[in-house]
């Protein structure tokens, strides 16, 4: 397998001719039948492998990645959608457990003022190693809201929410022995969390957001946030008075379909445009720019906090789809991190929104060796984390209209990606003539 180059881009304003005539073929791999697949089928001069084919880029699942990975050689050019231990961010009680030691950490070296900076998720336990932790912190504070997670399950599964500490117990009994043989059976792990009981309501309804943000290495770390993402709603009106309604307090797509009064076609989504828009007619655009560049702080020390654990790997990339909740204070709270973010639209508009990212994260990748590593954006996506803080150019059309910010994030504003990446395209291939 070689480094493949003069790829030609139909539709960015890329020259034909020769380039075209060299054109090689980039071998994809993948076994996920949705978006992706059709993003890659149409991608020009990219060809599928199938079965156990030779392949320049795979986008595996992480079941692939954990019984492959170490047995699998990779040329130098080869792409893989996964860092081998990615779970150090995407399950949630080693997300924790990663976040409360960087939080020690920034203490020590910067003071608790930075440390202060990590205040974005709610008090946790792991369970049940953290048991007796917990009971402590729940009699502490005796009537709120706790929510269990299983650590390495998505789409809502497994969750519930409880109030009283027998319900734990019995989880607890539950979980260690067997009914049939009245033994030990090995402990699925959950985490405890506090509830967000206050939760920023729409309409009535609880909701949370999908954001992406897509990292291309961890040494140093370089990282991208696109600017299009969504608000997942809640199919019933929040109350606190039913804990045990799914639908209520569950904002995963995958339960609130299931919802006998779910509409298919009106689904339970916003754009984050129109979501941001929403705010900032509501709080002014000075408290939503606060809101999302303290949403900016958590995607930054969240990757950081995994930085010097996580194995970069020159081969490897990862698109994180984020979760966040915004409570009646607008403040954001982090819920969990996937590697594997749904790629299935549950909507025409939803398969427009993955199609763009999906194609913007390949322009990324960049198999076919265009782009020079100096751009600071590249169609819908922005370079936030470049082994520092990236500053925002002037001029960037926002919808806040307050001006110029530091950080080179535009999430929920107006993403003219096409035009973008005719201009990005054309220019590097000028600059390529200007050389040759």
């Amino acid at each position: 397998m070689s480094r493949l180059k003069n790829q030609n881009y139909k539709g960015y304003g890329l020259s034909k001719g020769k380039e075209r005539e060299q054109r090689a073929s980039i071998r994809f791999k993948t076994t996920l039948m949705n978006t992706l697949m059709d993003v890659l089928r149409r991608r020009p001069g990219w060809v599928e492998v199938k079965d156990e084919g030779e392949w320049d880029f795979y986008w595996c699942d992480v079941s692939w990645l954990r019984e492959n990975f170490d047995h699998t050689y990779m040329d130098e050019h080869v792409r893989i959608s996964h860092f081998r231990n990615h779970y150090e961010l995407t399950r949630k009680n080693y997300m924790v457990k990663n976040l409360k030691r960087f939080r020690k950490q920034l203490e020590r070296e910067a003071g608790k003022l930075e440390a202060a900076k990590c205040d974005f998720f709610p008090k946790t336990f792991e369970m049940p190693c953290e048991y007796h932790l917990f009971v402590e912190e729940f009699r502490k504070n005796p009537g709120i809201t706790w929510i269990m997670k299983p650590v390495a399950r998505s789409q809502g599964k497994g969750i519930f929410l409880f109030r009283k500490l027998k319900d734990i117990m019995d989880w607890r009994k539950d979980s260690r022995c067997s009914d049939d043989q009245k033994e030990e059976i090995p402990v699925e792990n959950y985490v405890a969390q506090r509830y967000i009981e206050n939760p920023y309501l729409i309409g009535g309804r609880k909701f949370d957001l999908r954001v992406y943000v897509l990292v291309m290495s961890y040494i140093p770390l370089r990282a991208w946030l696109y600017r299009d993402g969504f608000a997942r709603f809640s199919n019933t009106r929040f109350t606190l008075s039913s804990i045990d309604d799914q639908y209520v307090h569950l904002t995963n797509v995958a339960v609130q379909k299931t919802s006998p009064d779910y509409h298919p076609k009106k689904g339970c989504k916003w754009m984050l445009q129109r979501f941001r828009q929403y705010l900032a007619s509501k709080h002014g655009p000075e408290a939503v720019e606060s809101l999302f560049s303290d949403m900016d702080n958590i995607f930054i020390k969240s990757l950081q906090s995994v930085q010097k654990v996580i194995i970069s790997d020159k081969h490897c990339f990862e698109l994180y789809g984020y979760d966040i909740l915004i409570d009646q204070d607008l403040k954001p709270w982090l819920l969990e991190v996937n590697a594997s973010p749904s790629l299935t639209a549950s909507s025409q508009e939803d398969y427009e929104l993955k199609t763009c990212l999906l194609e913007d994260t390949l322009h990324i990748v960049d198999m076919e060796a265009r782009l020079t590593g100096r751009e600071k954006r590249v169609g819908g996506f922005d370079l936030m984390w470049n082994d520092g803080p990236v500053s925002r150019e002037e001029g960037v059309p926002d919808l806040s209209e307050v001006g110029n910010f530091v950080t080179n994030t535009h999430l929920g504003c107006i993403n003219d990606r096409k035009k973008q990446l005719r201009q990005l395209f054309r220019s590097l291939q000028g600059q390529k003539k200007a050389s040759s």
